[in-house]
Parts: C-alpha cells; sequence; structure tokens
C-alpha cells in the first residue's frame, strides 16, 4: 500500500482516547544474527518526542542533568540508584576522557540497554554551554537503531501529527536504516506501518 494511504487507513479506525504512537517495522532477511551486530544513528526530521539526556561531566553544568566523575563512585555500590538512572534518562553524553570510567562504572547497565555514550552521537571534546546545547538538540532529531534479530520496530511520529511530517519521520528513518544494513534494500524482506492499537499495514517506501 502507498503510505500516505496506509496513513489515512490507519487513523480512520476506532479513535482511541490518547494520541498514539506510530510505529515503522522493517523485517529484514539475508543476515545472520549470531555474526551481525549493527547499531547507527538514523536522522527523525520532525520532532514528536522529548528526549530526557543526562551528562556524565568533569563538572556539573547548568544547562543538562549532569554527573560528574567524582559521583561516579556512588554508583559502584548503590545498583539501585544505577537502574533507576538509566530508566530515567533516554540518552547519555559525556566528555571523551571520561569514557574509560564510564565503561566501567555503567556500561554493565548502559550497554545491554542501547544507552551508552558513542563516538556518533555522544561523546563530545568540550563542556562548553554551546557544544552540549547543540548535541542535545542533535539528539532529539536522531534514533538509536540496534539490530538484534529480524525486525525492526521504531517510533516514527504521533497520530496528532500531520500526514506529511510521519510520512518524512518514515522515509527518512528508512533511508538510513537500508543504508545501514550490508546488502541494502536487499535486506529489506518488507516494511510495515501500525498504530499503538492497530494492526500493521505493509507499505512501499520510495
Amino acid at each position: 500500500m502507498e503510505l500516505n494511504q496506509a496513513l489515512k487507513e490507519l487513523k480512520s479506525q476506532e479513535e482511541r482516547k490518547f494520541d498514539q504512537t506510530v510505529d515503522l517495522i522493517v523485517n529484514l532477511k539475508g543476515l545472520d544474527f549470531r555474526k551481525t551486530n549493527l547499531s547507527f544513528i538514523v536522522n527523525v526530521p520532525n520532532k514528536f518526542k522529548d528526549k530526557k539526556v543526562c551528562a556524565f561531566l568533569n563538572e556539573k553544568n547548568e544547562t543538562i542533568p549532569t554527573i560528574t566523575k567524582a559521583e561516579f563512585a556512588k554508583y559502584n555500590t548503590d545498583k539501585k540508584s544505577l537502574k533507576k538512572l538509566v530508566k530515567k534518562y533516554d540518552f547519555f553524553i559525556a566528555h571523551a576522557s571520561l569514557m574509560p570510567s564510564i565503561a566501567s562504572t555503567f556500561g554493565k547497565v548502559l550497554g545491554p540497554s542501547g544507552k551508552m555514550p558513542s563516538p556518533q552521537l555522544g561523546v563530545i571534546m568540550k563542556e562548553g554551554n554551546e557544544e552540549i546545547k547543540n548535541l542535545v538538540v542533535k539528539i532529539a532529531n536522531s534514533a538509536k537503531i540496534r539490530v538484534k534479530d529480524g525486525s525492526i520496530k521504531i517510533a516514527v511520529g504521533k497520530a496528532s501529527m500531520a500526514d506529511d511530517k510521519i510520512a518524512e519521520n518514515i522515509k527518512s528513518i528508512y533511508s538510513g536504516i537500508v543504508q545501514a544494513l550490508p546488502m541494502k534494500v536487499d535486506n529489506v524482506k518488507n516494511a510495515m506501518v501500525k498504530l499503538t492499537m492497530t494492526k500493521p499495514v505493509e507499505v512501499q517506501i520510495k
């Protein structure tokens, strides 16, 4: 089904009392997931969700919730606080000099959750307010994807958004996924779109 037609059809179904999330599902083929470990960033042109970002820095910063190196030690002994930290924030950034300490203190929880700061999007060389603000804006318009099995499911918008804005997000994210795959579009079995409370609809994305 053509993308805009699919969005109209999904929105015409029973109205819900909340703003449903629009999900893109990309089913994959021709990949050995025991050997394939893909993690990458895709662009989201139209922001639809505020992301909670926390920073690991050498000094406290007024523009962002901060954990300084001096505070790392308490997380080694307080496992509950460590788990709460990971649940509270969607994204973590860090100064490059702190990455080894972050890996040893927080890596066991941030790694499996896919929230470890990365050179792709999350590691900074300077702790200035401007650098941090620019990175937070970039994070708001990006999504981190980890390919662990034969299906990628990612939120791409809200039902209340205009169809053309949702379609822009879908096309941009789909393109980013395809470009990250070893055999590009040949690794894509099909693509589907759904709302929170609907069944998926297969779509053609151009």
